[in-house]
């Protein structure tokens, strides 16, 4: 399948090779030519399946110019060693837990996908240069240690991440260079995409992105929406924490390739331009600010125009589709206790601001399921602050916390990045 720029249309490439750029030149992000549908059986079929046997016939049809169907399976076979688990927190409303993977983010998934993709088809050395606003870093961090060919260059705001995230993406060392900037998570993301428009810096080292502008990080996540809807066996109103809004995107690419759902919740923290949008308003890119959800501390989302895009380019299909909700870390706090007193459920605060967005927006008889995008204890001061319980540590965590952190500090500019990529 052809990949093509949704700046410029013009501008198409095969799925390897779009992969390889992560960003059109243009800086458009890549958009599949069509979407293909599968039938109705397909997604709610009462076959005992695995979740890497969905994604096989979902990605197939994208990847399958760069990956046979042989390639495929066990490579998402790889991928999916986690379990995707959905956890009843009362009648009919689920968390589905995304976090079991080797980071205990969602974000395991895509860049996974992502590192065991490059691996098979490129074999020219690569620097990865992302740019996070919290668990991408650490996901990415992972997902690449060690992979030959390929160097891994994180960038993160100084102190806006939490403890574990830092350590997660600052210790994991060999291929992985971890650069802390003085900054907020817009300039991180800003200077990526300079670095990426840059000709002379690009023929000197060749980048490609890992956030989730690139096709194999995005297109991959539209995988668990398909699993949750075969658990159930019926369609969901799915919410989901959203700040980049490259797992919302792959929600509607599950939807538009046919997945029968009952909507989404785009659910949002203080950085609510994408909530303010869907309820009428005119998007306004602007500075983030912190909140005590840093992954979704995001002014300006790379992916709305593939959610624009996933709907026709009609704002108010995106509206029907899609309902905004935002809350204050004060709201966040409150969620997150309340959940603990009634249920004993312990969520990260990202989960919380997903919850909400459902229970404000939920419809009833319909199962509604929240994405649960971190493991609690990557956020263990702020859910103990909240409901009093300081969440069980994962071995993984542990040992990583013990680790020496190694970042090198920048200002917010490109030309300090650059500096640093051609030394």
């Amino acid at each position: 399948m052809l990949f093509h720029s949704l700046s410029d249309p013009r501008i198409c490439r095969e799925a390897a090779t779009a992969v390889v750029e992560g960003l059109a030149p243009d800086k458009g992000l890549y958009f599949p030519e069509h979407i293909p549908r599968l039938p109705m059986d397909f997604w709610l079929s009462e076959e005992d399946m695995a979740p890497w046997n969905l994604g096989v016939e979902m990605m197939a049809p994208f990847f399958g110019g760069a990956l046979s169907h042989d390639e495929l399976a066990p490579l998402l076979k790889d991928v999916l060693s986690f379990p995707l688990e959905l956890h009843e927190l009362e009648d009919g409303v689920y968390a589905l837990e995304l976090f079991h993977g080797p980071t205990h983010a969602f974000k395991d998934v895509g860049a996974r996908f992502l590192s065991r993709m490059l691996s098979k088809v490129s074999d020219t050395r690569l620097t990865i240069l992302v740019a996070t606003s919290g668990d991408t870093g650490s996901a990415v961090a992972q997902g690449f240690l060690g992979v030959p060919n390929i160097d891994v260059v994180i960038l993160y705001p100084q102190g806006r991440i939490s403890k574990i995230q830092e350590q997660q993406l600052t210790t994991a060392g060999s291929n992985i260079q971890a650069l802390e900037v003085q900054g907020a998570f817009d300039d991180c993301q800003a200077m990526v995409k300079a670095a990426f428009m840059d000709s002379e810096l690009k023929s000197q080292r060749p980048l490609t992105s890992a956030n989730s502008i690139n096709i194999a990080r995005w297109l991959p996540q539209s995988i668990y929406y398909a699993w949750a809807t075969h658990l159930l066996g019926e369609p969901i109103q799915f919410s989901v924490p959203s700040g980049n809004v490259g797992n919302l995107s792959a929600g509607l690419l599950a939807a538009n390739m046919g997945m029968p759902c009952e909507g989404f919740v785009a659910a949002t923290n203080a950085n609510d331009g994408l909530t303010n949008h869907l309820q009428g308003g005119n998007f306004q890119p602007r500075p983030s600010v912190p909140t005590i959800s840093n992954a979704m501390d995001v002014g300006d989302p790379s992916n709305l125009p593939r959610l624009l895009a996933l709907c026709g380019g009609d704002l108010s299909e995106l509206r029907a589709m899609v309902k905004g909700h935002a809350i204050s870390d004060d709201q966040t706090q409150e969620m997150m206790r309340s959940v603990c007193d009634a249920t004993g459920y312990l969520m990260c605060p990202h989960t919380a601001v997903g919850y909400a967005g459902l229970m404000a927006h939920r419809k009833p008889g319909v199962p509604g399921v929240v994405l649960a995008t971190a493991h609690p204890a990557k956020f263990s001061e702020v859910v103990k602050e909240a409901t009093g319980v300081e969440p069980p540590m994962p071995d993984h965590l542990k040992e990583c916390l013990s680790r020496p952190k190694k970042a090198m500090v920048i200002e917010a500019s490109y030309e300090a990045l650059k500096a640093f990529l051609l030394s």
